[in-house]
């Protein structure tokens, strides 16, 4: 399994944005990609991603990423995250996101977020 994506999930969660542009860097190669339903537009290399997830820690203080699943087939890996926290109620909630993540070497190449987990409801 590739400790890359734990490491981005985990970035999430940091309180300060340099240590988790570092972790991020760790995390993906210099033209690595990311793209989710709540980026304006797919972004490229560590620095605009972790642009994107100090905008989401600022937005949602104290909240963290835990990959809960994870699962791979070559060097394609897939992620189940739950996010979770303090909602605006102030009463701890859980929200759960799919990931699908290409590897090369030991690096993300391309992320892909979904909300939720593909389950019917």
């Amino acid at each position: 399994m590739s400790e890359s994506i734990t490491t981005f999930f985990d970035a999430w969660g940091m309180a300060d944005d340099a240590p988790r542009a570092e972790a991020i860097a760790a995390a993906f190669s210099k033209n690595g990609t990311y793209a989710d339903p709540r980026a304006p537009e797919p972004l490229q290399g560590p620095e605009a991603i972790a642009g994107y997830v100090n905008m989401f820690s600022a937005g949602a203080h104290g909240w963290t990423a835990k990959v809960v699943n994870l699962s791979s087939t070559g060097s394609s890996h897939r992620a189940t995250v739950a996010f979770g926290g303090m909602g605006p109620d102030g009463k701890e909630m859980v929200q759960h996101g799919q990931y699908f993540a290409d590897i090369e070497g030991d690096k993300i190449s391309r992320m892909v977020g979904f909300v939720g987990t593909g389950v019917p409801e």
